[in-house]
C-alpha cells in the first residue's frame, strides 16, 4: 500500500516533460541543420554534429568505412596538425569523441559555454579540409584492425553476437557489423576514403545540435560564421538501403567456444522503429520491454525464472527502437548452474506464452508508467543527455516535434496497445535464437 501511494504521489508531483524550455530550430542556406537547445543552469556547452551516414549507408564490400572515416577525422586538415583538433579541446578544459552506428556517425565536444565559437571553427574545419595520405590511411586501417582483433575477434560474447545480427536481417545492411568485417577492412583504400568524406561529410547531411548556456540567436550567427559557406554535396545519394523480405523461418544458432564459461541466450526480433508523428508502436514497446525483463527484481522474467522457479541467473528483455528502417526487441538468458539450456529456454518461452494470454498486471503497467515519467524529467538534468536525443531522433528521420512529444507518448500508452505490438512482434517467424556455450557443454 505505501509504495502504490508514493507512486501516485510521484505522478501527480512529476509533470509531463518537454525535453528543453528552450528548443530552436534552424536550416543555413547550404543546407545544415542547426537546432540550439538552450539550458542556462551552468556555463557550459555541448557541440554535436551528427552525419546521416553510417554502417548501413556503406557501398557494398565497404563495410566498417564509417567506422574507419570517424577515426580519420581526427587526423590533419589544411590548418590543423594530426591531433592538434582534441589536444586544442583538451588545453581549453573540455574532452571531445566520436561514435558511429548504423544510422549515424557523430561528432562532440563538452567545453565552457564561451569556447563554443572555437570549437564551431574546429568543427567546421575538418568537414571539408581533411588531408589525406597513403600512409596516414594505411596507418589508421591498422589500427581500426588491432581494434578489431581487441574487441570482437578475442571476444566470444562479441563474435556471437556479431553472427546472430547477421543471421537477424536476411537482406538489410543492419546485419553488418559497425566495425566491418575484417576482409573489407583490409582493403579499404585512399581512395575508398576520399569518395566517401567528399559524399557524405556535407553541410546539407548533417545537423548540428548546441545545448547549454547560450543564446539561439548568437549560436545561428555563429553558425553562419564557420559553416555557412561550406559547400553542400549537390548530388547527395537518397538513403535507399536494401529492404527485409517477408520473414517466415525461425532462425537458431549455436556458437561454441572453450574461452566460454556459462552458456548464454540471445534471442531478437525485427520490430517496428520510432517512426515520425507516429510513435506510439514504439512507445508501446517500451512497456513491453519493461514489463518483461526491464528490471532484475521486480519484471516477469526476473521474478518468475530468477525468484519463484529458479532457472536463471539472468533474464532480461529490451527494445531499440530509434533507427531509420527498423528496430529489434529481444531477450537474453543465462541459465543456472546445472539448468540445461534446453529447459531454461522452455521456462523464459512459458512465461512469454502467459504473457501473451493474460496481459499485464494492471499495478506492474502503473508503476512503469510512473517510472517511465520520473525518468523522462529526470533526463533534463543532462544536457548532455538531451543533445544526444535530439541527434539521434533527427538522424533517423524523427522531428524536433518528435522529440518533444516522446514523453507525452509514453504516457498515453495503454495495456490493450502493448498487448496489439505483443502479439505482432513475438512472432518467431521473424526471430533469431542463439546459444553461445562452452565447449565442453556443447560436445
Amino acid at each position: 500500500m505505501r509504495n502504490t501511494i508514493r507512486a501516485g504521489l510521484l505522478a501527480c508531483l512529476l509533470p509531463i516533460p518537454a525535453l528543453a524550455a528552450e528548443v530552436s530550430d534552424f536550416t543555413l542556406d547550404n543546407g545544415l541543420h542547426l537546432v540550439v537547445i538552450e539550458d542556462h543552469r551552468a556555463p557550459v556547452v555541448v557541440q554535436m554534429i551528427w552525419y546521416r551516414v553510417g554502417a548501413a549507408d556503406e557501398p557494398p564490400g565497404h563495410s566498417g568505412i564509417a567506422h574507419f572515416f570517424e577515426h580519420l577525422m581526427f587526423k590533419a586538415t589544411d590548418d590543423l596538425a594530426a591531433g592538434e583538433f582534441s589536444a586544442t579541446v583538451e588545453a581549453q578544459g573540455g574532452e571531445d569523441n566520436a561514435f558511429t552506428s548504423w544510422d549515424y556517425t557523430a561528432y562532440f565536444q563538452r567545453v565552457a559555454a564561451d569556447r563554443l565559437d572555437l570549437m564551431m571553427r574546429l568543427e567546421a574545419e575538418r568537414m571539408r579540409d581533411l588531408v589525406l595520405t597513403d600512409e596516414v590511411v594505411a596507418t589508421e586501417r591498422n589500427v581500426i584492425l588491432e581494434e578489431r582483433a581487441q574487441r570482437t575477434d578475442s571476444d566470444p560474447g562479441s563474435l556471437f553476437s556479431e553472427q546472430a545480427r547477421a543471421a537477424q536481417y536476411l537482406n538489410h545492411p543492419y546485419g553488418i557489423p559497425i566495425i566491418g568485417w575484417r576482409h573489407e577492412i583490409e582493403q579499404l583504400s585512399r581512395a575508398d576514403a576520399e569518395a566517401f568524406y567528399r559524399t557524405y561529410y556535407a553541410p546539407n547531411n548533417a545537423v548540428l545540435i548546441v545545448a547549454g548556456d547560450v543564446d539561439a540567436k548568437t549560436v545561428r550567427a555563429m553558425a553562419n560564421s564557420h559553416y555557412g559557406s561550406i559547400a553542400p554535396t549537390f548530388d547527395l545519394p537518397p538513403r535507399a538501403r536494401p529492404q527485409e523480405p517477408p520473414q517466415l523461418a525461425e532462425r537458431r544458432l549455436e556458437m561454441r567456444d572453450e574461452r566460454v564459461s556459462e552458456p548464454f541466450l540471445m534471442r531478437s526480433y525485427l520490430a517496428p522503429a520510432r517512426r515520425t508523428g507516429d510513435q506510439k508502436e514504439a512507445a508501446a514497446l517500451v512497456y513491453l520491454a519493461e514489463l518483461l525483463g526491464g528490471s532484475g527484481t521486480t519484471s516477469l522474467l526476473a521474478k518468475r525464472l530468477q525468484f519463484e522457479n529458479p532457472k536463471a541467473v539472468q533474464a532480461y528483455a529490451y527494445y531499440e527502437g530509434t533507427a531509420l528502417d527498423s528496430g529489434s526487441f529481444g531477450f537474453g538468458l543465462m541459465p543456472l548452474p546445472g539448468v540445461a539450456p534446453a529447459e531454461a529456454e522452455a521456462a523464459m518461452d512459458a512465461v512469454i506464452a502467459d504473457f501473451l494470454a493474460t496481459g499485464p498486471d494492471p499495478a506492474a503497467f502503473d508503476r512503469i508508467r510512473t517510472q517511465l515519467r520520473a525518468s523522462e524529467t529526470y533526463a533534463l538534468d543532462d544536457v548532455d543527455g538531451i543533445a544526444r536525443r535530439y541527434g539521434a531522433a533527427l538522424a533517423t528521420g524523427l522531428t524536433v516535434a518528435d522529440v518533444q512529444e516522446w514523453p507525452r507518448v509514453l504516457q498515453s500508452v495503454t495495456p490493450d496497445d502493448v498487448m496489439t505490438v505483443a502479439r505482432k512482434v513475438l512472432d518467431r517467424r521473424q526471430s533469431v535464437t542463439g546459444w553461445l556455450l562452452p565447449e565442453e557443454a556443447a560436445q
